[in-house]
């Protein structure tokens, strides 16, 4: 550890933290579900997002030491804890998106180096940059059908698949952690206008926020 530079990003004061969305949920407002909402939104903000990168058998290794979670076996793969709150998803032949709660990330990055020690790998912290929004509903892959070319027919798209995909002229991370459910993982630069894009793509199926 002596050769590794770590600062604290964690302050240890309170400060408030605001969703990526709080300025678009003012501006745009947050339709009401209703009886006939066929697609609901939900934003599920400033959860821990760690990028890891490295060899493949050593991060295994120390995930399912820290967290008793392992790295997806496939390309794509999304893999979840017992709980469900915490996922690791594959990106490239390198690179993995581990996402857990909101709070736990900064001592989980401490762990994992300790378990890793000398190895040949890199964690980067980049929860402030990225939010999840749930899409849920008997019209939800009608909306992502509108907002991206991405085949998501259940056959091209079980559940425990994640792409990195083109969506509404910009990119995100589409993942069917459920068969009811589906996640967009996005950058925070790009919240308000994709939740404007969302909610104009679910009007006709009468789209209502969960706040």
């Amino acid at each position: 550890m002596s050769d590794i530079r770590q600062f604290q990003t964690h302050p240890e004061v309170d400060v408030a933290t605001e969703s990526p969305l709080a300025y678009s949920l003012q501006r745009s407002g947050a339709p009401a579900i209703t009886s006939t909402s066929q697609v609901i939104l939900r934003e599920r903000p400033c959860l821990g997002h760690l990028i890891l990168r490295g060899g493949a058998i050593v991060l295994d290794e120390a995930l399912r030491e820290v967290l008793g979670l392992s790295l997806p076996s496939q390309p794509h793969g999304l893999n979840h804890d017992a709980s469900g709150e915490r996922s690791v998803q594959w990106l490239a032949p390198d690179e993995w998106l581990l996402i857990v709660p909101g709070g736990e990330e900064f001592s989980l990055e401490s762990q994992l180096r300790d378990v890793l020690g000398d190895s040949h790998v890199s964690i980067v912290n980049v929860s402030g940059g990225q939010t999840v929004i749930d899409i849920e509903g008997e019209m939800a892959r009608a909306v992502l059908m509108k907002s991206s070319h991405y085949d998501v027919h259940p056959s091209a798209f079980p559940v425990g698949k994640g792409v990195t995909t083109g969506f509404a002229k910009t990119s995100a991370i589409l993942r069917r952690p459920s068969a009811s459910r589906w996640e967009l993982v996005i950058r925070r630069s790009f919240a308000d206008y994709l939740y404007r894009w969302l909610l104009d793509a679910g009007e006709e199926y009468g789209i209502g926020v969960e706040r």
